[in-house]
């Protein structure tokens, strides 16, 4: 993992910006931390551990999956998502909202769920599953902010969270399961799985076939990408947050580092 960890660095030295990264290689027990504490304003990243919270009201049977959700006009939000686009009055299966949560960042998805679970059930799930380091106060996309705080990130929390989801460890190996799956059909792929091979195409040119299940998270001056690679029978999770530095840059660094993740995964298969 030596060669990887020399390459991410070569790739953030000259960055005016800051970086906070996490890799951990599941089937070698190696990590690698750099600026593991730091804390960077959690963007959409806050979603994870918000699903996270929405499965383990499903596991304590609080809530189901085939829950409706009734849709209503003074709940939608701007931002991304399409969910602020359709008919007020329509109502949509609690899995389906979180689904539009994860794989398009949706914003009223994802306030109908804090709505759901409790900004208090949010922090309890956070600190069970050792976020640690980071805080959650505020629902997206407000005008007035919470006087206590940011809903802000520690690339620490964020490994430890998805290194427990990629081993079943988080809420239960079902939910963790389901979790990743609802995370590799993610349709932002602007960052670490840009330089990647199609995954759609039998023309890799030999190349492992690979899965990423990520959640992006964007405002401007701060760009992150949270994952957990699949490569053959290789799992490693990655966390890299960024803040302070210009968004194409940022974008080039995080793409460039999920293409070395990948080099790296595909000569230990």
């Amino acid at each position: 993992m030596e060669e990887l960890i020399g390459k991410v660095q070569k790739l953030i030295k000259p960055s005016k910006g800051t970086w906070g990264i996490v890799l951990e290689d599941l089937n070698t027990g190696e990590k690698w931390e750099h600026n593991e504490q730091e804390l960077f304003y959690a963007a959409s990243v806050i979603k994870v551990p918000i699903m996270t919270a929405v499965f383990q009201a499903v596991e304590r049977q609080q809530l189901s999956l085939t829950d409706l959700v009734r849709l209503e006009k003074d709940e939608y939000v701007g931002g991304s998502g399409v969910l602020q686009h359709l008919t007020p009055g329509t109502s949509l299966p609690l899995l389906d909202i979180m689904l539009l949560m994860i794989i398009q960042s949706d914003n009223t998805a994802t306030n109908l769920l804090i709505d759901l679970v409790g900004v208090e059930n949010i922090q309890q799930t956070m600190k069970e599953a050792g976020m640690e380091y980071s805080t959650f106060y505020n629902k997206l996309m407000l005008s007035e902010p919470n006087p206590h705080g940011a809903n802000r990130i520690a690339a620490k929390d964020v490994g430890n969270l998805l290194s427990k989801m990629a081993q079943g460890q988080l809420v239960s190996e079902q939910a963790s399961k389901q979790m990743i799956d609802m995370m590799k059909k993610q349709q932002v792929r602007d960052c670490l799985p840009e330089k990647l091979p199609s995954p759609y195409s039998n023309f890799n040119n030999g190349m492992p076939a690979w899965e990423l299940a990520n959640k992006t998270g964007w405002i401007p001056g701060t760009r992150h990408d949270v994952g957990i690679f699949f490569v053959g029978n290789r799992k490693l999770v990655a966390t890299v947050l960024s803040e302070k530095e210009d968004d194409v840059l940022s974008k080039r660094i995080l793409s460039q580092i999920g293409y070395e993740i990948y080099q790296y995964l595909c000569k230990e298969v």
